[in-house]
């Protein structure tokens, strides 16, 4: 049985960490885009972010000002026991948001729509956001933070299979070009794509696709992976690098998540995370341990999985592929 308090203790942990410390592969991500950048001012941003990291994790301090919307990422095992079960789980991650505002802190940036009441502690109506998946065999919980600008840096267009690869190429390119002009993203950034589904289903998708995955992951299917690279190659040959400065440096990876849509359409969404990736990740185990990490994990084969029934046969040839 996993208690409550663990929960609580290990969300607000996580909290800090995804504020302050830049998971490895972003921060490699960075600094090889440093070492090839030729733009003057695009090259003295990601010197300023590098040393800015520094800093952070030196001082204990958040790495941005603005420290975005947190939200929540929970995967739990099939046989995982929780005190109190997922009720009394929410109950832990929203004290754990409210005590991490005051204690890290981060910026309180969640207000009601319309009244604009600030509790000011990152609670409220839907606030933060907590979203699951399940696995097969397992007795573990995962929590993944992620805090996560939620102003700009994302589009949505209702592609038709005619458009094919070109249309997702040149809505692309439309947007990464928008984000830059308009000062709607901070770059570089991971850049996630959704592609099929409802229209709802896109947008978390490519959400999903530009947090929760690392710097170098490929998706599995060689031929979307292939356009992976496709992308970020586009993104960082449009004459712009960080913070919309001339430069090549805008994309520092590009992920690509799809769910099988209506045959009529090819939804597709876009979602640049920031500058600053961040993102903690910790395994919450029957017996109390507690391992972290900076990789989620989220997108496993059984969450991939195409057939009605799974097996480990399936698993397998997945794992392989």
């Amino acid at each position: 049985m996993i208690p409550r308090t663990l929960v609580e203790s290990t969300a607000h942990d996580l909290m800090t960490r995804a504020s302050i410390d830049i998971p490895a592969d972003y921060l490699s991500g960075i600094k090889a885009m440093a070492s090839e950048e030729e733009g003057d001012l695009s090259s003295f941003v990601l010197r300023a972010m590098l040393e800015n990291y520094e800093a952070a994790s030196e001082d204990r301090r958040p790495m941005c000002a603005d420290t975005g919307v947190p939200r929540y990422y929970v995967k739990s095992g099939n046989e995982a026991q929780l005190d109190g079960g997922f009720i009394a789980l929410e109950q832990a991650l929203r004290s754990a948001t409210a005590e991490a505002t005051h204690d890290v802190p981060l910026r309180p940036n969640r207000v009601h729509p319309l009244w604009r009441t600030d509790h000011n502690n990152n609670v409220g109506i839907n606030a933060p956001e907590i979203e699951y998946s399940f696995e097969p065999d397992a007795d573990w919980v995962d929590i993944t933070t992620v805090h996560k600008g939620g102003l700009f840096g994302t589009d949505y267009r209702m592609l038709f299979p005619g458009d094919g690869i070109d249309g997702i190429k040149r809505f692309f390119l439309d947007g990464m070009i928008a984000f830059g002009k308009r000062g709607l993203a901070c770059q570089p950034a991971i850049v996630g794509i959704g592609l099929g589904g409802s229209k709802d289903t896109t947008m978390v998708l490519g959400k999903q696709a530009a947090c929760l995955r690392t710097v170098g992951d490929r998706n599995p299917d060689p031929r979307i992976a292939t356009l992976e690279l496709e992308l970020q190659d586009l993104g960082n040959s449009i004459g712009m690098g960080a913070m919309g400065f001339v430069g090549k440096s805008m994309v520092v990876d590009c992920h690509i998540e799809v769910g099988y849509t209506h045959t009529g359409g090819m939804p597709m969404s876009l979602h640049a995370f920031c500058l600053s990736s961040r993102r903690a990740t910790a395994r919450i185990h029957a017996d109390g341990r507690v391992e972290r990490r900076t990789d989620p994990h989220w997108f496993t084969p059984y969450m991939r999985r195409e057939t009605v029934e799974w097996t480990p046969t399936e698993a397998r040839s997945k794992k392989s592929a």
